[in-house]
């Protein structure tokens, strides 16, 4: 090492400097996930970025600038899905637009992840390429492999699960739309040590 310092001190330089970061221990960005806050309660999202680049990224936007906010769940079926995210059931009158509205573009399929208990879907229509909603969402009553490879699966409920299950329990119109109204008060994201598994 002397003799290497002699020679050339930039690269005895540079080889310190990396000795010095290498002892230092390395901190890992902290996970985030959704924290939604609904009249009911409070669901703790975690997204699945590396599986639906896509759809996380865009759920995220939505839940950090509050686009969520003051919609209802317009559709919910026992045994199968809670379904939300239609910007029209905000301040609304009528029901009978409910699960026909939407934020922004459709986001190309990211398709591959299997319908399970807790897991958060993209609502669609009947569109060939199988894109989804901007905004409309699914929680998975069950594990519900009929939808595999058809809807995408982006996330999944780590906390709150009672919650979903307790908006189950409503009643319901013909519509499947409930009578008491379960709100989403608050979207926000939160990191790893703000949420606790």
């Amino acid at each position: 090492m002397k003799k290497l310092m002699n020679k050339n001190p930039l690269i005895a330089l540079l080889i310190i400097a990396v000795m010095f970061a290498c002892s230092k221990e390395a901190k890992a960005p902290a996970d985030e996930y959704i924290k939604m806050e609904t009249s009911k309660g409070t669901i703790f999202i975690d997204l699945f970025e590396a599986e639906a680049p896509l759809h996380a990224a865009n759920y995220k936007m939505l839940a950090e600038n509050g686009s969520l906010e003051g919609i209802y769940f317009h559709r919910v079926i026992p045994g199968f899905v809670v379904q939300g995210g239609d910007p029209l059931t905000r301040e609304n009158t009528s029901r009978e637009d409910d699960g026909t509205g939407g934020i922004g573009e459709r986001i190309p399929a990211e398709i591959g992840q299997p319908h399970l208990r807790g897991s958060l879907g993209a609502a669609r229509d009947g569109n060939p390429e199988k894109k989804s909603n901007g905004s409309q969402f699914y929680f998975c009553l069950a594990s519900l492999a009929q939808l595999d490879g058809n809807y995408t699966v982006f996330g999944k409920v780590v906390q709150g699960m009672e919650v979903v299950d307790d908006i189950a329990t409503l009643e319901r119109d013909p519509r499947d739309n409930p009578i008491e109204p379960v709100t989403i008060v608050k979207t926000s994201m939160v990191s790893s040590e703000d949420y606790q598994d």
